[in-house]
């Protein structure tokens, strides 16, 4: 264990805390303020060094990188990888375009009319601020490059390569991808998310406590697909007695988590994941401030993030897992059938399928199914029902034991607007 400061400094920091809650309270927490809390707040940190299947996985992962693994085209690794930087790169490019465009329509306005904004509010002031808050996020956005350049043994100059020819070819740097994957770091990594997490976490963990609850014997091999920014396998992890490896298909979000790794202090990094978007604010001061994160440490050595394609990443594995979560994530499926055959697969005979999530099919799915129909679906592949906990929800159907719950699902929890879905829960058994 480490004590990263002394124990004065660690009164002060909770005496700080305790006058910011305050502030917040009131509405009076200057845009800087989670800034100032996260360089004062002290924590108790373990150093944590990565386990022996971390670095395997690490090892075989820059093997997938290599340009001369497999073929070279857009759905490559690497050149998603480089997409995913060029993304956060391009983060203050990207986002002062987006400003410049309200400025523009901004002057839409009359004289008179400007007058009054001015007068009010500062509306000048506050397209000024937000740009001064853009310019934040960009540092953030380029240490999780350097993290990522360092950890992908990626260098520079290959990176800046790439950029410059796509840029040549008219192909702008992403933007809303790498919005969203900073916007979960509030949903997974900060006390602002907890209300989200809440919603769908405990009926997860009393699910695999409920089917696991003796693990003296080895570890519970347990493999969580559509991970983000992974906060949900190490809530497992930290449960004990369960080995943890997490799935996620996109870069930008990998790119966020192994930030992360590389920096798992508690509010050891800050980020205004709110200025992108205008509407559904009370206060101008909810747009504007800051989050800190994480608000536990990461422990890189106790979650294995296998980064792919979930029907694909694991080849030569099946039969490898005693329990598979599916949280958020079956409905991202392009083929829903694929995603059941390798859950199905990768699963040990009488090994456990722990599902939450919502039936929102994306762009141009190739079969659509109700619940009634994955139920019937799923029964056919040779899955079982069994009890999930009442923290799952109520059932849905009279006559099966599928459960529904409303989850929010929207980063903010200050927003005058709610995203939210009756997520359906379930606990199969493979026959």
């Amino acid at each position: 264990m480490r004590l990263s400061a002394t124990i004065p400094l660690a009164v002060l920091a909770c005496a700080k805390a305790a006058l910011a809650a305050e502030d917040i309270a009131k509405g009076d927490t200057p845009i800087d303020i989670h800034e100032d809390l996260a360089a004062v707040i002290v924590t108790l940190t373990e150093e944590f060094k990565p386990s022996p299947r971390y670095e395997a996985e690490h090892k075989a992962l820059l093997k997938r990188m290599s340009k001369s693994h497999g073929k070279w085209d857009t759905t490559h690794p690497r050149a998603r990888l480089l997409d995913a930087l060029h993304g956060y790169v391009r983060y203050r490019e990207r986002q002062t375009a987006e400003l410049d465009k309200w400025r523009r329509m901004y002057k839409n306005t009359s004289s008179s009319q400007k007058k009054v904004l001015e007068h009010a509010v500062g509306y000048t002031k506050k397209m000024d601020t937000i740009a001064s808050l853009i310019e934040q996020n960009h540092v953030l956005c380029q240490q999780i490059v350097d993290g990522a350049l360092e950890f992908y043994g990626v260098e520079r100059d290959e990176m800046t390569r790439y950029i410059e020819a796509k840029e040549k070819e008219n192909k702008a740097a992403e933007r809303v991808s790498v919005s969203q994957a900073l916007k979960h770091y509030v949903r997974d990594w900060t006390v602002s998310g907890l209300r989200e997490r809440d919603a769908a976490f405990p009926c997860i963990i009393q699910s695999l406590e409920q089917y696991f609850p003796d693990r003296s014997q080895g570890d519970v091999k347990v493999l969580l697909p559509g991970a983000g920014v992974g906060r949900l396998g190490h809530e497992v992890a930290a449960l004990g007695g369960f080995e943890v490896t997490t799935n996620e298909w996109s870069m930008y979000m990998n790119l966020a988590y192994r930030f992360l790794e590389k920096h798992p202090r508690v509010g050891s990094n800050n980020v205004h994941p709110f200025i992108d978007g205008w509407s559904h604010h009370a206060s101008t001061a909810d747009m504007f401030r800051g989050v800190a994160f994480p608000d536990r440490p990461v422990n890189a050595s106790a979650v294995v993030l296998v980064e792919g394609d979930f029907t694909t990443a694991f080849k030569g594995q099946n039969g490898h897992f005693d329990a598979l979560v599916t949280h958020f994530f079956i409905d991202t499926a392009r083929n829903l059938m694929s995603y059941f055959e390798t859950i199905h697969g990768l699963l040990r005979k009488g090994g456990i399928w722990v599902n939450l999530g919502p039936l929102l099919y994306g762009t141009g799915p190739y079969v659509q199914l109700s619940l009634d129909e994955i139920i019937a679906v799923v029964n056919a592949m040779g899955f079982e029902f069994v009890d999930a906990p009442e923290s799952c929800g109520e059932l849905t159907f009279a006559d099966e034991k599928v459960r529904g719950r409303e989850a929010v699902y929207g980063f903010n929890e200050r927003a005058l607007v709610k995203n939210a879905y009756n997520a359906q829960s379930w606990v199969m058994r493979k026959k």
